[in-house]
């Protein structure tokens, strides 16, 4: 009796120790012995275009990843889908990367939108997904275990743009240009939080929407409300578009915007040289920098994409796909996208080319800096302050 136990014992811890073994022997979406697949959406065309640089700037990075051998014997391989800035593209993209590619993650992303139309999706097929290029809550709220937020809040930022243009530059009479989205509201919540805070009031809030042209009467509201100074959260285009609208009426203001458009250089050739003197906020490194990275990363540039501006949309690719990387590299040979979140939350004031990242086991959003600047008249940009801690 007691040897049939003793059989019947050790065939169970056998059973179960082969099931273990089997288990643990299961393939990995998106890793083989070899490679580690990511993907990446972004507007290559329509009117968010400028912004199609992101994704190209993060493929340099992984290519001189493989370049200098991969990451524990896995080279990087990457795939850049256009979705138009249209979250119906997008949608189709996440389908095509999980059920046709079956990568492991998804890097980077414009749009706050588009990013929304597939969150839930990849959440549910517990892909890693990091760095949504969009400065939204809506990616730490609620909290997302494969979800790792990058980009500085929108609403933050927004507050701390007003205080520099009210306390530090004097402007009194603040207006507000915006895109009548998450992305453009949650900045005018940080704009109408602050003016809250000082008793003052928004003399002007104008939205557009993404299939706007004519902004002829936007421009006017602003004119009439007598702004001093007008925030702008919107895309390239109404950028543009507002500010030949201004010159045309004669409506002089001091221009602010979000990191959103810091790509100052790529912004004087879209406005015809208007972007002089607008005030950003910056979450990178400026182009010119001699931050050792970004030394490395412009030479590397000029031998594996000489075709591509150096500029900061392209090169913001490349910070947005610098801690996945990481998160990769401390992850080790046995990476699974458990083990890749284990190793995220192990950040802590971890910094590449952009803002000081941080996470932890209950913490998702990683940047909480950025610093300001002023565009000259060459289009470089002097810079107006050191690295600012926006979020508490």
């Amino acid at each position: 009796m007691v040897h049939r136990t003793l059989a019947l014992l050790g065939s169970s811890f056998f059973f179960i120790l082969s099931m273990v073994t089997l288990a643990s022997s299961q393939p990995v979406r998106g890793v083989t012995d070899t490679e580690i697949l990511v993907g990446q959406w972004g507007p290559q065309t329509g009117p968010g275009a400028p912004w199609g640089a992101v994704a190209r700037g993060s493929g340099l990075l992984f290519k001189i990843v493989n370049q200098e051998g991969g990451i524990h014997g896995r080279k990087i391989k990457y795939s850049i889908r256009d979705d138009a800035y249209q979250p119906a593209k997008t949608k189709a993209i996440a389908k095509e990367f999980v059920d046709q590619i079956g990568v492991f993650a998804v890097i980077g992303g414009v749009g706050t939108g588009t990013g929304m139309a597939v969150r839930d999706y990849l959440m549910e097929n517990k892909v890693p997904w990091f760095g949504p290029v969009s400065g939204a809550r809506n990616w730490t709220h609620p909290f997302q275990k494969y979800l790792f937020a990058l980009y500085p809040l929108y609403d933050d930022e927004a507050y701390n743009l007003t205080d520099l243009l009210h306390s530090k530059m004097g402007f009194k009479k603040i207006a507000m240009f915006y895109q009548n989205d998450d992305f453009g509201k949650q900045g005018l919540e940080g704009v109408e939080r602050y003016l809250k805070d000082k008793e003052i009031d928004l003399v002007a809030q104008v939205s557009a929407e993404v299939t706007d042209r004519d902004l002829s009467s936007h421009v006017l509201k602003l004119k009439k409300s007598g702004a001093e100074a007008v925030i702008m959260l919107v895309m390239p285009v109404h950028a543009a578009l507002i500010l030949s609208e201004a010159a045309k009426i004669g409506f002089k203001a001091q221009w602010a915007t979000s990191n959103t458009l810091c790509d100052s250089a790529l912004m004087m050739q879209i406005t015809k040289g208007s972007w002089v003197g607008v005030v950003n906020s910056f979450f990178s490194e400026l182009p010119d920098s001699n931050h050792p990275l970004m030394v490395k990363y412009r030479k590397w540039q000029k031998q594996l994409e000489p075709q591509e501006r150096w500029g900061l949309f392209y090169y913001a690719g490349i910070g947005f796909a610098e801690p996945f990387v990481e998160g990769v590299r401390r992850a080790g040979r046995n990476l699974t996208p458990d083990s890749w979140v284990k190793a995220m939350e192990t950040l802590k004031d971890w910094q590449g080319i952009g803002v000081p990242v941080t996470y932890g086991p209950m913490e998702r959003q990683g940047g909480k800096h950025v610093f300001y600047g002023k565009v000259r008249p060459d289009g470089s940009c002097e810079k107006l302050t050191d690295w600012i801690r926006i979020t508490k």
